[in-house]
């Protein structure tokens, strides 16, 4: 019980009861922790429904009887349709709002995840994927839009809590697909699928929209933007965070595709040992992002990023080079310490600078980091040897940590 009331508190806030003559800390109210309820559940259901369509993709394959090159391109189809929304997204929430936008794609994001089984061809499996994307690129600017103005007013650097509800939501999504896979066909799954996540969609998004967007106030301009800079200085820090964005995602796309093959290619592993190496890395990822908030209040953004992104650089320097496994598997968890948090506060201070633009361009930057993770550490490794491919991993989170501290007038301390 006190390990699931940390939980609790870390992704909802402190709901303990108030013993005569304290003070709780103002939270904003019952209507803002309401929303912080609704969007929580909303970024928990998009990371279970993109893990149970994830799970499903070898039965997919062999009932489309694509090859791994078709199904490689089918699944492009995702990537192109997130992609191709993004920017879109930014736009719709500045004109309908971003709790409706929210809505309508978690609506879309759980009727979409049943049409995959229906397909028997690789070509019509990347169409319906263009959809699943689109939706899936949708809901995740959408959410973290209104996620930056709820941040907002309620001063407190609470995002990281979101992106960890996020990742316990695609572990239970993952778990609980591998026990269904067995028992029931990808058409049933991914239906039972669809109904969780309208059901889900309907509870939170009647929450979400019986209150309308918190207003609180922007940040003031930092002194770079406001001399001679303006409306265009203000972009280049935005487009600076995305950056942020991508080198943390590079990382987590590297991790998800070479990571158990570098420990059992070039460690000599067990299979079983090496599935764990992912495994690992998503699961200090998820600690670290649940210990967000505290960090964040306690040290500031700046020092936040800056270290976290040396501890994922040296970290992964470990987890690359090291002569066993065990110190590896170590140096996997370090890097998702380090990177846990760097993604939510770069997306964040990108809302805070730009609105639903600023989280638009930051999530496409991520995004595109995460497409470009594999196929680079594939081509290093080809060049060179997997190991020194992994390196590049280290050396982007030593960047981020760089652009952090060269953007640190632009990035508020703790609130």
């Amino acid at each position: 019980m006190p390990t699931l009331n940390k939980i609790r508190t870390a992704l909802l806030g402190d709901t303990r009861t108030v013993l005569p003559g304290e003070r709780r800390p103002d939270r904003g109210g019952p209507a803002l922790r309401r929303l912080r309820i609704a969007l929580t559940l909303f970024f928990a259901l998009d990371g279970f429904l993109f893990a149970g369509w994830v799970v499903r993709i070898p039965a997919i394959k062999e009932q489309t009887g694509a090859s791994a090159g078709a199904l490689g391109l089918a699944l492009l189809g995702v990537s192109a349709g997130a992609v191709a929304t993004m920017v879109l997204t930014g736009r719709l929430c500045r004109r309908f709002g971003s709790h409706l936008v929210t809505v309508v794609a978690g609506v879309l994001m759980s009727a979409g995840i049943a049409l995959p089984p229906l397909t028997h061809s690789a070509t019509a499996l990347g169409l319906v994927l263009l959809v699943f994307g689109a939706a899936y690129g949708g809901i995740n600017v959408a959410m973290n839009s209104a996620a930056v103005d709820l941040v907002a007013a309620l001063r407190r650097p609470v995002m990281p809590s979101f992106h960890a509800a996020f990742s316990l939501g695609g572990m239970l999504g993952a778990g609980l697909g591998g026990l269904v896979a067995g028992h029931l066909s990808p058409t049933r799954h991914l239906l039972l699928l669809t109904v969780a996540g309208l059901a889900v969609t309907a509870a939170a998004g009647r929450m979400l929209l019986a209150h309308p967007a918190p207003r609180a106030e922007r940040p003031a301009p930092a002194p770079a933007a406001a001399d001679g800079g303006g409306p265009r200085r203000g972009s280049r820090t935005v487009a600076l965070f995305g950056v942020i964005a991508l080198c943390t995602a590079y990382g987590e796309g590297a991790l998800a595709d070479w990571g158990a093959l570098h420990l059992q290619q070039d460690l000599g592993v067990h299979a079983g040992v090496a599935a764990a190496g992912y495994s690992v890395f998503a699961l200090a990822m998820t600690l670290g992002r649940l210990s967000g908030t505290f960090l964040l209040e306690r040290l500031g953004q700046t020092t936040a990023l800056v270290a976290g992104g040396a501890a994922a650089a040296g970290g992964m320097l470990l987890g690359a080079l090291a002569p066993t496994a065990w110190a590896a598997l170590a140096g996997f968890a370090v890097t998702g310490l380090g990177l846990a948090n760097i993604f939510p506060v770069a997306v964040g201070r990108a809302g805070e600078l730009g609105g639903p633009g600023g989280v638009a361009a930051a999530s496409t930057f991520g995004y595109g980091g995460m497409l470009l993770g594999p196929p680079v550490i594939g081509l290093l490794a080809d060049a060179s040897s997997l190991p020194v491919a992994l390196t590049t991993v280290a050396g982007l989170a030593a960047v981020a940590a760089a652009i952090a501290y060269a953007t640190r007038r632009t990035v508020s301390g703790p609130r």
